[in-house]
């Protein structure tokens, strides 16, 4: 079953502000545009700290990736869309002009080479987030094309369940329609940079309705979310918490409440879900590293995780930020840090980070291998050292 965003493409479209970069008729290509610098943004690195020891071992670990990964081989899919999310918060705290070039190039290549048959899921959607980044410094319409293109798709194209919620393989119906709580993250990520940059309010709410279908759907009484809902392929061991899972919506849910609040709104329904989250994961963490475990309530029986505790970590500093959680945070945050500082090599490469993970019972996700330098764990540590750059 599908259903609209709450307003459809060409509405969104007309609704956009004319000065906020969007056109005033929504039948016409043209684009009407200011450009504005985002490396560097005053307002972002005023609350950080662009010269402190996050932002230069974050800018260390990226230099050593771009060396080694070049962004023409990167695929159009959400490993390397994730990467490129924390070169994007990476180049907005230093202005740091090789950072941008980087993800710059990565979208080109899939400018060049043609995008439109690969947008079919949500973890095809994050890329738009490179291409958003660019169009707000260019205005050009090229990368425009690619936020429409995914915009297009979870208006248009992606499946629902019967409640509306996005199914998380897209247009795929092979095994039904199925919610998956990283999806949350994943489209979650270009509605909330889209409703920033327009300033209009149709991206935010169609991503506060996911999260109202998600909450009710996957979230316990004691705060954790289940991987999926409805996933018919394998079972799911029962009180089982993915790490990264969860952590992809503690990162994604305070940046979302954070365009709300510069609106001067407030959702209190995912503020909710989100303090509740929170006090699980402050329970949770290994009080010995820092981290926190694959399986964050199976603490020893499987393996601590660094993209997982990296996620948590900025999470819950933009929360602290935003001043939705209080002080009884920073410890943890800050004994998290060291925790994923740790999995840092001097040259820096990111090790522990868990594979790529499908829904399963739990002796599955114990055996997902341990790796290092992988392309979403290197972006998840990118973006925790530049939100907790200047917070202690």
């Amino acid at each position: 079953m599908k259903r609209p965003l709450t307003l459809g493409r060409r509405e969104l479209l007309a609704l956009c502000g004319f000065a906020m970069g969007c056109s005033s008729d929504p039948d016409d290509p043209g684009v009407v545009c200011e450009a504005k610098a985002l490396g560097g943004d005053l307002t972002f690195a005023s609350t950080r700290d662009p010269n402190g020891p996050e932002a230069t071992l974050a800018l260390t670990i990226a230099d050593r990736y771009i060396a080694a990964h070049p962004a023409t081989e990167a695929k159009w899919d959400w490993e390397d869309a994730v990467l490129m999310v924390g070169m994007i918060e990476l180049y907005r705290l230093t202005g740091e002009t090789r950072i941008r070039d980087y993800y710059k190039a990565y979208i080109d290549r899939w400018v060049a080479a043609g995008y439109d048959t690969l947008v079919v899921s949500s973890d095809r959607c994050p890329t738009a987030a490179s291409a958003l980044a660019l169009y707000r410094e260019t205005c050009d319409p090229a990368y425009r094309a690619v936020v429409e293109r995914v915009l297009r798709y979870l208006d248009d194209e992606a499946l629902r369940t019967a409640e509306g919620g996005l199914n998380h393989l897209g247009t795929q119906d092979l095994f039904g329609i199925s919610l998956w709580l990283d999806s949350l993250f994943m489209f979650g990520v270009v509605l909330t940079a889209w409703g920033e940059f327009t300033g209009e309010v149709v991206p935010l709410d169609a991503l506060a309705e996911q999260y109202r279908i998600f909450i009710d759907a996957l979230q316990d009484d004691g705060g954790w979310m289940v991987h999926a809902h409805d996933w018919p392929v394998s079972a799911q061991t029962p009180d089982v918490y993915w790490a990264r899972g969860n952590a992809w919506v503690t990162a994604a849910g305070y940046d979302y409440l954070r365009v709300r609040m510069d609106r001067g709104e407030r959702d209190e329904v995912v503020e909710a879900a989100l303090a509740k989250q929170v006090q699980a994961i402050l329970a949770a963490q290994d009080p010995t590293t820092g981290l926190w475990w694959t399986i964050v309530n199976r603490p020893g029986e499987t393996y601590l995780e660094t993209s997982a505790s990296a996620l948590f970590c900025a999470g819950m500093a933009r929360g602290h930020r935003l001043g939705f959680l209080g002080d009884e945070v920073l410890p943890a945050i800050e004994a998290g840090m060291v925790g994923v500082e740790s999995q840092i090599t001097p040259e820096g490469s990111v090790e522990g980070i868990s594979g790529p993970t499908t829904v399963g019972e739990f002796d599955d996700y114990a055996a997902v291998p341990v790796e290092a330098d992988i392309p979403y764990g290197v972006g998840a540590v990118l973006i925790s050292l530049v939100e907790t750059s200047g917070l202690f």
